[in-house]
């Protein structure tokens, strides 16, 4: 499929893919699944908090977080047998299936929401997830099967907004169907409906051929378990990006199962106010996924992933000193609730942790997909889902300890989990400097310059390849790792290499440290043996053969550097210039080194490619001939 999908045009967004076979599908699919589950689940929990509260024996926080617990453990359960199902059997055909058996459970369900029964209610919640259970790898692991790389952020995205929009209109639909005076009649029609339309669009999921056919199926689940988790561990980012996507659904399943009670309790809120809340919360997340692939410029880019963080914890933590709302009534509707004081703080605190949500979660989950080998990528997903299923029970067993044997309330419990996530995102950007290498990146290439592009997608995205530019200032670097889809190793003068800031970048991205043979004749052949390992190792590298910043704005003479890698190990060179970048803070002219005012501080710049060029006809002078006319007569 990836082949077939090299000779079609990029869209200008993630929208474009709703209009194809690729994607539509899928998407409908998966957003009708999330809707059903949550018009099923929703419709249980409101049932419990504002219906039969009065008939209850037990606690119904308990409840809820059990009915939170019993949806999930399927994942735990069932996920080795699912992904390695998907990896050996065609994901479309999986995906019939699983639809399948959720018509049969929803009409299961349909007869337990009739007779009001609870241990019958509960019983089809789990079967739903074990429905679950089996879709999600098939789900995951088509979508890099089915899209290009520089559609898989946008996907991503609005498989996440999907899914969370789905929430919205579950909550919405379950509360408008739990208040009707026949809810019983309506509700099963409901769940039973949205399960038959979700069986007809799956008809339409174009075939995905299995990576893995003759994989033989171990059906001792806890062996297969530790291998897929085995599997998982093999790369380092992979497996850490899983725990960032891991810890996620533990920070918003503590949340979305708390926040019935938290509006009826502590926003002295009805069941609509319940409904908005939940609404607004899903309106951020769905705002901050479609704003990944803008942010990101359709390229998989983990430094999102600390911004989200930040966010994440920074409206958590504000949230609970926004309370407590005063209210004399006992439950408000939505305009009296927002006569009090606090109620749009709050619900703006909802909304940032929902946006904030998306940019961690959608980088996560395209990084994971990419960087997972195509034969074990649903094996992968499943362990990424055992992690999760494991986090949202332990989020489930957190919330019942702290609310019923803790003393907590549900504020304070937002706040201590706020600030677990501060100690989680520490740990992750320590064990992979990337995440933080990245957002630096990110940052600066979003801040004080505006960075347009021409030609870039001449660049391979797999195999051996050398970028050559001009160099006019001390961030070159860090704009083009910014710009480029794949990681590039830089050959940086071992003086910029070691500058503070950079040399935590330059190190973390892999980058080759050189001096000239003159003064250090050793480490300039170690340079270049690494140089060539590296492209041996099928790496992009970018050199900047003028050795050094420019002092006036033009380009200096390219050192013949470049021909000895070449002759060494040849691999096509793509020229490249920057412009716009001269008199900019971080170049020579009036910049930091010259410790007087920059010429600006905001800067657009560009960023232009040439053709491959043919190792055999590269010299450093054709080179600079290439890359001065590319970047022409603006410096």
């Amino acid at each position: 499929m990836n082949d077939e999908l090299n000779g079609q045009p990029p869209g200008n967004n993630q929208f474009e893919l709703l209009a194809s076979r690729r994607f539509l599908p899928l998407f409908a699919t998966q957003f009708l699944g999330a809707f059903n589950d949550n018009v099923y689940k929703n419709s249980l929990i409101l049932l419990i908090a504002f219906y039969l509260v009065d008939e209850l024996s037990l606690s119904t926080d308990l409840l809820v977080n059990l009915a939170a617990m019993l949806f999930i453990l399927p994942y735990f359960l069932f996920s080795a047998t699912a992904g390695q199902l998907a990896d050996k059997y065609d994901k479309a055909t999986i995906v019939r299936y699983t639809k399948n058996a959720e018509l049969g459970i929803m009409c299961l369900g349909a007869l337990a929401i009739w007779m009001e029964s609870l241990p019958g209610l509960y019983l089809l919640l789990f079967l739903m997830g074990m429905q679950s259970t089996f879709f999600s790898p098939a789900k995951y692991s088509l979508l890099p099967q089915h899209l290009r790389s520089d559609e898989l952020v946008g996907g991503n995205a609005m498989v996440e907004m999907g899914t969370f929009v789905s929430i919205i209109l579950g909550f919405v639909a379950a509360n408008f169907l739990t208040a009707m005076p026949e809810r019983e009649l309506f509700m099963s029609a409901a769940v039973i409906g949205i399960a038959l339309l979700g069986r007809f669009t799956s008809g339409y999921i174009p075939p995905a051929p299995p990576p893995s056919p003759g994989l033989a199926i171990n059906s001792n689940v806890w062996q297969q378990t530790l291998k897929i988790l085995a599997y998982a561990r093999l790369d380092h980012v992979v497996f850490h990006c899983i725990l960032g996507i891991s810890w996620f659904w533990f920070f918003g399943s503590v949340w979305l199962a708390q926040i019935p009670n938290f509006t009826r309790n502590h926003l002295h809120g009805s069941a609509d106010v319940t409904t908005l809340a939940l609404c607004i919360f899903s309106v951020g997340i769905g705002v901050g996924t479609l704003l990944c692939e803008r942010l990101s410029g359709k390229k998989v880019e983990l430094g999102l992933v600390p911004l989200g963080a930040a966010g994440l914890s920074l409206a958590s933590i504000d949230t609970f000193f926004a309370l407590p709302l005063q209210s004399d009534r006992a439950l408000l509707g939505i305009s009296e609730f927002y006569t009090l004081s606090g109620s749009f703080r709050v619900s703006f605190d909802m909304f940032l942790i929902g946006l904030f949500g998306g940019l961690f979660i959608v980088p996560l989950m395209a990084m994971m997909q990419h960087r997972a080998p195509q034969a074990q990528r649903a094996q992968i997903i499943a362990a990424g889902n055992i992690l999760n299923s494991l986090f949202m029970v332990a989020a489930a067993i957190l919330s019942m300890v702290a609310l019923e044997f803790g003393g907590l309330s549900i504020p304070q419990l937002f706040l201590v989990v706020a600030l677990m996530n501060i100690a989680v995102a520490v740990y992750i950007f320590a064990r992979v400097p990337e995440f933080a290498m990245r957002f630096l990146v990110w940052l600066l290439s979003h801040t004080m310059y505006r960075v347009e592009q021409e030609n870039l997608t001449v660049i391979p995205e797999h195999g051996a390849a050398v970028i050559v530019c001009n160099h006019v200032s001390y961030v070159d670097a860090l704009l083009l790792a910014g710009a480029c889809r794949r990681p590039i190793r830089f050959i940086v003068h071992k003086p910029i290499y070691e500058l503070p800031v950079l040399h935590f970048i330059f190190r973390v991205g892999g980058a080759i440290p050189i001096i000239a043979r003159r003064e250090d004749p050793a480490a300039n052949q170690r340079a270049f043996d690494a140089i060539a390992d590296a492209l041996d190792n099928g790496d992009l590298l970018c050199v900047f053969p003028e050795g050094r910043l420019t002092r006036d704005g033009e380009m200096n003479e390219f050192k013949t550097g470049i021909e000895r890698i070449l002759a060494r190990t040849p691999v096509p060179v793509i020229p490249l210039a920057l412009q716009g970048l001269w008199g900019s803070f971080f170049s020579y002219r009036g910049g930091p080194v010259m410790r007087t005012r920059p010429k600006r501080f905001w800067s657009r710049v560009k960023l232009v490619a040439g053709n491959i060029m043919n190792p055999a006809e590269v010299s450093a002078v054709s080179l600079y001939e290439q890359v001065h006319s590319l970047r022409g007569e603006r410096r």
